[in-house]
């Protein structure tokens, strides 16, 4: 192989990981638990964008059932970014996501 086809190899797996990027900067998924009483977004690399709490689901004397949603809501949101990712890049990204 010609060293310029390597160069242009090269300079398109940098463009499809420059896009891989941007796409998972731009997707969003939300997870919920306890009926909707928790709700969390997160971006495509799992980073937490936002959450939610509806008062109901706030009893002081059982912190632990309101650390239970967060985390579940979490889980639930993290799922789905995998399924997103997996539906849109499949096995096309290969080793360009650096383990996310």
């Amino acid at each position: 192989m010609k060293m310029k086809d390597i160069q242009k190899m090269m300079k398109q797996a940098q463009a499809m990981q420059a896009q891989i990027e941007e796409d998972m900067d731009s997707l969003e998924a939300e997870g919920s638990a306890g009926g909707g009483m928790v709700r969390v977004v997160l971006d495509g690399k799992k980073n937490l964008k936002s959450v939610s709490i509806q008062p109901d689901a706030v009893d002081p004397a059982d912190v632990e059932m309101l650390e239970d949603l967060i985390q579940a809501a979490f889980q639930d949101a993290s799922r789905q970014v995998d399924d997103a990712v997996s539906a849109k890049f499949g096995d096309v990204s290969g080793g360009l996501l650096g383990g996310i």
